[in-house]
Protein backbone atom coordinates (compact mmCIF):
# COMPACT_ATOMS: atom_id res chain seq x y z
CA UNK A 1 0.00 0.00 0.00
CA UNK A 2 2.87 2.37 0.85
CA UNK A 3 4.27 1.83 -2.64
CA UNK A 4 0.99 2.87 -4.28
CA UNK A 5 0.73 6.00 -2.12
CA UNK A 6 4.26 7.00 -3.08
CA UNK A 7 3.55 6.38 -6.77
CA UNK A 8 0.39 8.49 -6.58
CA UNK A 9 2.25 11.32 -4.84
CA UNK A 10 4.90 11.37 -7.54
CA UNK A 11 2.27 11.28 -10.30
CA UNK A 12 0.63 14.37 -8.80
CA UNK A 13 3.99 16.12 -8.33
CA UNK A 14 5.17 15.45 -11.90
CA UNK A 15 1.81 16.49 -13.34
CA UNK A 16 1.72 19.76 -11.38
CA UNK A 17 5.32 20.66 -12.31
CA UNK A 18 4.81 19.97 -15.99
CA UNK A 19 1.47 21.84 -16.02
CA UNK A 20 3.19 24.88 -14.52
CA UNK A 21 6.01 24.67 -17.10
CA UNK A 22 3.61 24.37 -20.05
CA UNK A 23 1.37 27.15 -18.68
CA UNK A 24 4.40 29.43 -18.28
CA UNK A 25 5.47 28.72 -21.87
CA UNK A 26 1.95 29.52 -23.07
CA UNK A 27 1.75 32.73 -21.04
CA UNK A 28 5.12 33.89 -22.36
CA UNK A 29 3.90 33.30 -25.91
CA UNK A 30 6.57 30.71 -26.68
CA UNK A 31 3.91 28.07 -27.32
CA UNK A 32 0.43 28.50 -28.74
CA UNK A 33 -2.36 28.69 -26.17
CA UNK A 34 -4.49 26.42 -28.33
CA UNK A 35 -3.96 22.79 -27.23
CA UNK A 36 -4.69 21.60 -30.78
CA UNK A 37 -1.76 23.66 -32.06
CA UNK A 38 0.60 23.25 -29.08
CA UNK A 39 0.47 19.44 -29.24
CA UNK A 40 0.53 17.43 -32.44
CA UNK A 41 -2.57 15.36 -31.56
CA UNK A 42 -4.25 17.98 -29.36
CA UNK A 43 -6.07 16.69 -26.29
CA UNK A 44 -5.22 13.10 -27.21
CA UNK A 45 -1.55 14.00 -26.59
CA UNK A 46 -2.44 15.13 -23.06
CA UNK A 47 -3.71 11.61 -22.35
CA UNK A 48 -0.49 10.09 -23.67
CA UNK A 49 1.58 12.49 -21.59
CA UNK A 50 -0.38 11.60 -18.44
CA UNK A 51 0.07 7.91 -19.25
CA UNK A 52 3.83 8.48 -19.51
CA UNK A 53 3.80 10.32 -16.15
CA UNK A 54 1.90 7.39 -14.62
CA UNK A 55 4.54 4.96 -15.92
CA UNK A 56 7.41 6.99 -14.48
CA UNK A 57 5.55 7.42 -11.19
CA UNK A 58 4.85 3.69 -10.96
CA UNK A 59 8.53 2.80 -11.33
CA UNK A 60 10.19 5.59 -9.32
CA UNK A 61 9.37 4.32 -5.78
CA UNK A 62 11.05 1.01 -6.62
CA UNK A 63 14.37 2.74 -7.35
CA UNK A 64 13.91 5.77 -5.10
CA UNK A 65 13.44 3.96 -1.77
CA UNK A 66 16.00 1.45 -0.62
CA UNK A 67 17.49 -0.31 2.38
CA UNK A 68 21.25 -0.25 2.87
CA UNK A 69 23.51 -1.73 5.52
CA UNK A 70 26.16 0.49 7.07
CA UNK A 71 29.00 -1.11 9.00
CA UNK A 72 29.53 0.75 12.28
CA UNK A 73 31.52 -0.86 15.05
CA UNK A 74 30.85 -0.18 18.68
CA UNK A 75 28.04 -0.31 21.18
CA UNK A 76 24.88 1.72 20.79
CA UNK A 77 25.98 4.03 23.60
CA UNK A 78 29.19 4.81 21.67
CA UNK A 79 27.40 5.31 18.33
CA UNK A 80 24.27 7.19 19.38
CA UNK A 81 25.75 10.66 19.89
CA UNK A 82 27.78 10.45 16.67
CA UNK A 83 24.71 9.38 14.68
CA UNK A 84 22.67 12.23 16.14
CA UNK A 85 25.47 14.69 15.30
CA UNK A 86 25.72 13.49 11.68
CA UNK A 87 21.95 13.56 11.21
CA UNK A 88 21.62 17.04 12.69
CA UNK A 89 24.35 18.30 10.34
CA UNK A 90 22.31 16.85 7.43
CA UNK A 91 19.15 18.67 8.55
CA UNK A 92 17.42 15.74 10.28
CA UNK A 93 15.88 15.56 13.73
CA UNK A 94 15.22 12.49 15.86
CA UNK A 95 11.58 11.48 15.52
CA UNK A 96 11.60 8.40 17.75
CA UNK A 97 13.93 6.03 19.48
CA UNK A 98 12.92 2.46 20.22
CA UNK A 99 15.71 0.61 21.94
CA UNK A 100 18.66 0.77 19.54
CA UNK A 101 16.48 1.64 16.53
CA UNK A 102 16.25 5.29 15.49
CA UNK A 103 13.91 7.18 13.15
CA UNK A 104 14.72 10.61 11.74
CA UNK A 105 12.69 13.21 9.82
CA UNK A 106 13.81 16.38 8.07
CA UNK A 107 13.66 19.39 10.37
CA UNK A 108 12.74 21.90 7.65
CA UNK A 109 9.03 22.01 6.74
CA UNK A 110 9.91 23.25 3.23
CA UNK A 111 12.25 20.30 2.64
CA UNK A 112 9.58 17.90 3.91
CA UNK A 113 7.02 19.35 1.52
CA UNK A 114 9.48 19.17 -1.39
CA UNK A 115 9.93 15.47 -0.65
CA UNK A 116 6.17 14.96 -0.32
CA UNK A 117 6.53 13.98 3.35
CA UNK A 118 8.58 10.93 2.31
CA UNK A 119 11.64 12.10 4.24
CA UNK A 120 11.91 9.47 6.98
CA UNK A 121 15.16 7.56 7.48
CA UNK A 122 14.85 4.50 9.70
CA UNK A 123 17.93 3.02 11.40
CA UNK A 124 17.48 -0.63 12.44
CA UNK A 125 20.25 -2.15 14.53
CA UNK A 126 21.84 -5.25 13.06
CA UNK A 127 24.99 -7.22 13.68
CA UNK A 128 27.95 -4.98 12.85
CA UNK A 129 26.09 -1.72 12.34
CA UNK A 130 22.75 -0.48 11.06
CA UNK A 131 20.35 -1.12 8.25
CA UNK A 132 19.02 2.22 7.01
CA UNK A 133 15.82 2.54 5.01
CA UNK A 134 14.64 5.63 3.17
CA UNK A 135 14.91 7.83 0.10
CA UNK A 136 17.92 6.62 -1.89
CA UNK A 137 19.60 9.98 -2.51
CA UNK A 138 19.40 10.94 1.18
CA UNK A 139 20.38 7.49 2.36
CA UNK A 140 23.58 7.43 0.29
CA UNK A 141 24.68 10.82 1.65
CA UNK A 142 23.93 9.86 5.25
CA UNK A 143 25.57 6.42 4.96
CA UNK A 144 28.75 7.95 3.56
CA UNK A 145 28.78 10.64 6.27
CA UNK A 146 28.35 7.99 8.99
CA UNK A 147 31.15 5.84 7.62
CA UNK A 148 33.41 8.91 7.40
CA UNK A 149 32.48 9.98 10.96
CA UNK A 150 33.13 6.57 12.51
CA UNK A 151 36.16 5.45 10.51
CA UNK A 152 39.03 4.41 12.68
CA UNK A 153 37.13 4.86 15.96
Amino acid sequence: MRYLIRAFKYFIQITVIMTVVIAALMLLGLVSRDIGVAFRQGWKSIGYILLMFAGVSAVYPYFGYVRRSVALSGSFAELRDGILEVMKARGYELEKEEGENLTFRLASPAARIARLWEDRLTFTRELGGYSIEGLNKDLVRVANALQYRFRGE
